[in-house]
């Protein structure tokens, strides 16, 4: 294993400090892993987001105007605990209420409510939203039904913007809720990961084989194959997104994310691929992004998300954010 870390118990907490002092806008709590807007807005919607660490920059990345409030980390593929989750909460919180955004992992779902009920308790009124935007299998390892994936930063994105209007919390979660019916994710995996703590990959892949359709964790996808040119893993990738909802003569955000070791250079590839088969589907893209949103430590793949778009959701879309991980400006 050759990282750039100190001490593998450690790699949250320092990386955590590391992106507050590169990022003055931002405020770490030490010990609970919490990154927080050090400005609150009063009287608006908190929004917060969160998960095991591992798949930078999410989420942390996306706090800032526009988009989150504060991010909860885990440590690396585990879930935060309720009590590092009521500290986001309470961060987040500006007399309006929070809009929790959960990915569909079972930890997840379980510590984010236990941490939404104890805050009722203290009089703060909390919302929680559930992101399953990968098509690729119904249920697995980690989850019972689809995954949360790349398509969360969509979600951080538009319910960022819904709150930043001064709107209620009812209408926040609605525009959340908007954005996950219309969100469809599928990915692929060509490496394993390695957990800094473990310091092996905790699955293998051979030489010319990947994985269609595997989690950001290294669960188990659809198929082993052999290795694909990239129009190729366009289209596996699209045709299972596009049979699963129809975007057919539809606006959508397109989001051609890598997962940590791929080259920006063939995300770039991968993209015009896709956007000449979505084209050719009467698909129209009104807007892309290309990067690394969501990844999974350092495993070389990709995933696309589209977002079907409204007049709403593309005023949200549009919206100013001012992030580590997204500017719109």
């Amino acid at each position: 294993m050759k990282k750039i870390i100190n001490d593998p118990a450690k790699v949250v907490s320092e990386t955590l400090m590391g992106m507050e002092k590169a990022h003055p806008s931002l405020k770490y709590t030490p010990d609970l892993e919490v990154i927080s807007r050090r400005e609150k807005t009063p009287g608006k919607v908190g929004v917060v987001s969160g998960g095991g660490s591992g798949h930078e920059p999410a989420h942390a990345g996306y706090v800032g105007k526009g988009m989150l409030d504060a991010a909860v980390a885990g440590n690396m593929f585990s879930s935060p605990s309720p009590d590092r989750i009521i500290k986001g909460i309470e961060e987040a919180n500006s007399g309006a209420g929070v809009l929790l955004v959960i990915k569909n992992y079972s930890g997840d779902i379980m510590n984010f409510e236990m941490a939404k009920d104890m805050a009722e308790m203290d009089d703060i009124p909390v919302e929680a939203v559930v992101v399953r935007d990968d098509v690729a299998v119904p249920d697995s390892t980690y989850s019972t039904g689809r995954r949360g994936i790349a398509g969360t930063v969509f979600v951080h994105k538009i319910a960022g913007a819904k709150a930043e209007t001064g709107a209620p919390l009812a209408e926040v979660k609605a525009a959340a809720e908007k954005a996950i019916a219309n969100i469809r994710s599928m990915g692929m995996a060509m490496t394993p990961c390695t957990l800094p703590a473990v310091g092996k990959p905790g699955f293998s892949l051979g030489d010319d084989e990947i994985e269609i359709g595997m989690g950001i964790h290294g669960e188990p996808g659809v198929e082993r194959t052999s290795l694909k040119t990239a129009a190729e893993v366009a289209r596996i990738l699209l045709d299972k997104i596009l049979a699963d909802y129809d975007y057919t003569g539809s606006e959508v955000a397109l989001l051609v994310n890598g997962l940590g070791g791929t080259p920006l250079a063939e995300l770039y590839i991968l993209n015009n691929e896709v956007q000449a088969l979505l084209e050719k589907a009467g698909v129209r893209v009104y807007k892309t992004f290309v990067g690394n949103y969501m990844t999974a430590i350092e495993m070389a793949g990709c995933s696309l998300t589209l977002m079907k778009l409204d007049d709403e959701l593309k005023a949200l879309l549009d919206a100013p954010a001012d992030t580590p991980a997204l500017k719109v400006l």
